[in-house]
């Protein structure tokens, strides 16, 4: 098997090339052209698929999860079609998208309950099933890592102002990249009891935030400039909480549907 690792293959023409089976893995296809491709059975994750324009394709059995903004597909835009429709078959969605002090304070309440039924529908499955990937995805005690991560960076760091309010349980996503000064352990096995511990101080830490928000702070943007992510010289206060928000939103459903699987499985 031939492998093309740190390789500058800009311009390179393929033509009858057999690529079936290939791993792609922080490649940058910007420009590309393809032209007659079979893209059958084929797994893409965390892709960027800005400014991409497909023509004479066929989509069959085809699974899309993510952001769609400005996605038009013969002539429609579908993005706030798909927004639409999950919002009717969750009403309490709409409700993750506040726009004031009383508005976060309901969402936060909501995502507290519906994370207290998750965590105990966890509970009644084997602990070794709480560490099991589901179809590639995060284990459920790595998606609360996760979230953990996502409140540490958005509300610790960009609100609170701490550089760095990392536990080293905390997560970032799968293709973030090594930052020198966040020392966090990927590969940490620890127990949910472990990382509920960590959740409930970065809870109470949310909390605390919204708890005394007012309007204007919902109205002013924070910076953050030193070494470390976040980094913005300019970002709005809201959209940080926001950000909180759906991360606990979307990371739920998916645990929920793996929860699920994982009770078939185990009987």
């Amino acid at each position: 098997m031939e492998e093309f690792v740190e390789r500058d293959l800009t311009g390179a023409r393929f033509e009858r090339v057999l690529l079936r089976g290939s791993t792609f893995t922080r490649v940058d296809l910007n420009d590309t052209t393809l032209r007659e491709v079979d893209l059958s059975g084929a797994d893409i994750r965390a892709a960027l698929l800005h400014g991409v324009r497909m023509r004479g394709v066929e989509l069959r059995e085809v699974e899309i999860s993510g952001e769609l903004v400005d996605v038009v597909v013969n002539g429609v835009d579908i993005g706030p079609l798909v927004e639409q429709e999950l919002d009717r078959r969750t009403p309490e969605r709409a409700k993750m998208r506040p726009d004031d002090p009383a508005g976060f304070a309901e969402a936060w309440a909501i995502l507290g309950g519906l994370w207290d039924d998750t965590v105990a529908l966890a509970r009644t499955l084997p602990p070794a099933a709480l560490d099991e990937r589901v179809d590639g995805e995060w284990s459920f005690i790595q998606t609360l890592r996760h979230l953990n991560f996502a409140s540490a960076a958005w509300v610790g760091r960009m609100i609170l102002g701490d550089p760095s309010p990392w536990h080293r349980l905390d997560l970032p996503w799968e293709e973030a990249p090594e930052w020198e000064d966040i020392a966090l352990d990927r590969d940490a096995r620890p127990t949910l009891d472990e990382v509920l511990a960590v959740r409930h101080e970065r809870r109470a830490m949310v909390a605390g935030v919204i708890d005394s928000l007012t309007a204007e702070q919902l109205g002013s943007t924070v910076s953050r400039t030193e070494p470390g992510w976040p980094q913005f010289e300019s970002f709005p206060f809201a959209e940080c909480l926001r950000i909180v928000l759906v991360e606990e939103w979307e990371h739920r459903r998916y645990a929920e549907r793996d929860l699920d699987a994982l009770a078939s499985s185990t009987g």
